[in-house]
């Protein structure tokens, strides 16, 4: 194994979001003692202004505080940053600029999931992966309206006030049974509260977790091995 490395994650964007990145990071990594797994510093900063807030309502800048736990997480030595929420990226080239340290991007990793795995259909539920699954060459359908209303009811009035799988799974079937009858047949999970979502309501169809894809990306940056299921 080559020199290890370290991650850093900028977190907060939510916390439970971060806790699940950190857990299948843990999950994912070939490891037989507590010594084989990667050092992972995590500012789980909750002060972080609303990503989408801030895109859609010129709500307040999240970067500044964003920064801050830039800056925390070189102070530790991080040799990588990774963010556990989509939204997020779309500040990225602020934050990239300044630092040296690599920002490993969850929307390129998830589109190289759904070219290597699902190269026919994959399904979008979030306007940052158009540009990163059209580099990939993956073919994609994008919620309508309605559709997006009902996502965004499963994460913010579901997965991060903290309510069970019965407050939102009609949502969240609804939309993958509408999605499925336009033809479907992949859905990329293009919010790091809906990987939870999908697992809590027990999910079947075939699924791209970008918050999974993310940790294996980094696993393999850090030199290494992301476990054989």
């Amino acid at each position: 194994m080559c020199e290890k490395k370290t991650i850093g994650i900028l977190g907060g964007m939510g916390p439970l979001a971060t806790a699940d990145l950190f857990q299948k990071i843990t999950l994912l990594t070939e490891a037989e003692t507590d010594r084989d797994h990667i050092r992972v510093y995590i500012d789980s900063n909750a002060n972080i202004p609303d990503r989408t807030a801030a895109i859609l309502s010129n709500g307040p800048d999240p970067v500044p505080e964003m920064a801050s736990a830039l800056r925390n997480l070189e102070a530790c030595g991080a040799d990588c940053v990774i963010m556990p929420c989509n939204t997020a990226h779309y500040f990225l080239p602020r934050l990239q600029a300044m630092t040296e340290i690599p920002f490993l991007s969850i929307l390129t990793a998830a589109a190289e999931a759904c070219k290597a795995q699902f190269p026919t259909k994959g399904t979008l539920s979030a306007q940052l992966y158009q540009n990163a699954l059209g580099e990939a060459g993956v073919p994609y359908l994008t919620p309508e309206a309605a559709e997006q209303d009902a996502l965004m009811r499963v994460i913010y009035d579901g997965v991060k006030s903290g309510k069970g799988p019965d407050a939102y799974r009609a949502d969240l079937l609804t939309v993958v049974e509408h999605m499925m009858t336009r033809g479907a047949g992949v859905f990329l999970l293009g919010c790091t509260e809906l990987p939870l979502a999908a697992e809590a309501v027990g999910l079947t169809v075939p699924v791209v977790d970008p918050t999974a894809e993310l940790a294996k990306a980094a696993i393999r940056f850090c030199g290494f091995r992301v476990r054989a299921k």
